[in-house]
């Protein structure tokens, strides 16, 4: 009788033990949940046997080829989409499009050109287009104008002297703000060198286009000219 309070104060400790590793397991789970739990997660890991089944293998396409409708459709993938129906192979260029594009000439493809023309069609496709040419008569070149003013292109290729070296003699009225002033009215300098020889020029000066006496209002130059008939 003695041990009989030491047995009952072990019993409680194993009981609340018991209860404490139940609790630790999750709120709320008893005994009977615990087990229920237990058993369905060992279910859903076991196979139909009851061993547990290893998942199966990654699969790799192999390199160098492509994956066939029929193992994209084993897979679980197919539909219109790539590897579904009529989609043929992963990799694999789709059929070209039936049917005639009038925008595209096929002129170059001998095949397509032999299995409609012949030698004979060919002949008068050749003579139709020989007649459909229209052959244009040369004309005369017009006469030129006799009233054209000074010819710079001739000056040019005649002067005695190279832009900047004075050629003729200038009076001290031919001062840079006139220069400026003056040539500022001309929208090229061609147009100034024509009218400053239409004016008297290279001799005369008389809107002071040349102040420096070389023959050349406005800072025309010559040069490209002169380079054009040596080339």
């Amino acid at each position: 009788m003695k041990n009989g309070p030491i047995l009952l104060v072990g019993a409680l400790l194993l009981a609340a033990c018991t209860d404490t590793d139940y609790r630790q397991r999750g709120v709320g789970f008893d005994d009977r949940s615990f087990e229920m739990e237990r058993a369905r997660r060992e279910a859903a890991l076991s196979g139909p046997s009851g061993a547990f089944t290893p998942p199966a293998p990654v699969q790799t396409m192999p390199t160098g080829g492509a994956i066939s409708a029929s193992e994209l459709s084993a897979a679980g993938i197919g539909g219109t989409g790539i590897g579904g129906a009529g989609g043929g192979m992963i990799g694999t260029p789709p059929p070209a499009p039936t049917g005639s594009n009038t925008g595209i000439s096929d002129e170059q493809s001998f095949d397509a050109v032999a299995g409609r023309e012949t030698i004979e069609s060919d002949a008068q496709r050749r003579q139709a287009q020989i007649a459909a040419q229209q052959q244009v008569a040369p004309q005369p070149l017009p006469d030129r104008p006799v009233a054209t003013g000074p010819n710079i292109v001739e000056y040019a290729l005649n002067a005695p002297n190279v832009k900047g070296q004075a050629w003729y003699s200038r009076s001290m009225l031919s001062g840079q703000s006139r220069f400026q002033r003056n040539c500022a009215a001309y929208a090229t300098a061609d147009d100034a060198q024509r009218d400053f020889l239409a004016r008297g020029g290279p001799e005369r000066d008389r809107l002071g286009l040349d102040p420096d006496g070389d023959g050349f209002a406005c800072g025309w130059d010559p040069a490209p000219f002169q380079r054009a008939v040596r080339n």
